[in-house]
């Protein structure tokens, strides 16, 4: 729980000296936020320049049958587009606390992810895009996302805006490093994410979200989420998740931001 009120405590202090600063037009592009659902729009960041997410996440699971498990972290994505159509990025969790069963409170880094975009634009409102992402187990062990070794996922988006509305759709395949003797080797998800403004600076995002497995419980929640953007290369987020079946974490509640931190070429 300390880590992630401390990266809350970061992350308004960043937005509220960022939002304070002077904000002329000094050719810094508009910020392109992926977080804080689980689907990612199609969009890429402006071409040469690096963005960067951080924030914190504290998930509660009610449903463990053993003892209600916590587990706090720092997640982070660094995203670099090469040109309008090519990008990638890295991410993870820079800092995980979990508490387990027998009372103990293991920290440590947790997997990381290196993620190859290509976006396919139809117009100016309607886009595909596909990633290929490897997923490396850098966490020790048990404090990790993944499988606990190496996945390897492809994600199909589809983006489109309806007047004031946004949507992005998600259709995940991810090959699982190891998996349980009798559960499939692949795992399937799936993500709808609407977003509308509220005014000049506020938005609201509505996700549902869920993955697939063969012989494995499936997972599903909901996610609701607040935005505000103080400046154009700034984006500070707020909300929730909440699962829809026994197989989901009970709440997930996280704050982060993303921001446009330098031209690299």
């Amino acid at each position: 729980m300390r880590c992630a009120a401390g990266a809350w405590l970061i992350v308004l202090a960043i937005g509220c000296t960022a939002a304070r600063a002077d904000d002329r037009d000094d050719g810094r592009p508009a910020a392109v936020p992926y977080r804080p659902s689980v689907s990612t729009p199609a969009d890429l960041t402006s071409p040469g320049w690096l963005e960067a997410e951080v924030g914190g996440l504290v998930v509660r699971d009610r449903h463990a049958e053993a003892d209600p498990s916590r587990r706090a972290s720092l997640p982070y994505s660094l995203k670099l587009a090469f040109d309008e159509d090519w990008g990638i990025r890295v991410g993870g969790e820079a800092v995980v606390r979990q508490r387990d069963a027998d009372g103990t409170h293991p920290v440590g880094g947790g997997d990381t992810a290196v993620v190859l975009k290509r976006r396919l634009a139809l117009d100016d409102d309607h886009a595909f895009g596909v990633e290929f992402g490897v997923d490396a187990p850098t966490a020790r062990r048990g404090l990790g996302t993944g499988s606990g070794k190496t996945d390897y996922a492809l994600n199909g988006i589809y983006s489109a805006n309806m007047g004031a509305w946004h949507v992005d759709s998600n259709l995940v395949g991810t090959r699982l490093g190891a998996h349980d003797a009798d559960a499939g080797r692949w795992q399937g998800l799936a993500a709808l994410s609407v977003s509308h403004p509220v005014s000049d600076a506020f938005s609201l995002t509505g996700e549902l979200s869920g993955t697939h497995q063969s012989h494995a419980p499936s997972t599903a929640q909901a996610l609701g989420a607040l935005a505000f953007t103080p400046r154009r290369d700034l984006v500070l987020d707020v909300g929730a998740a909440h699962s829809l079946n026994r197989a989901t974490p009970t709440w997930q509640v996280f704050a982060g931001m993303t921001i446009v931190v330098a031209r690299l070429f």
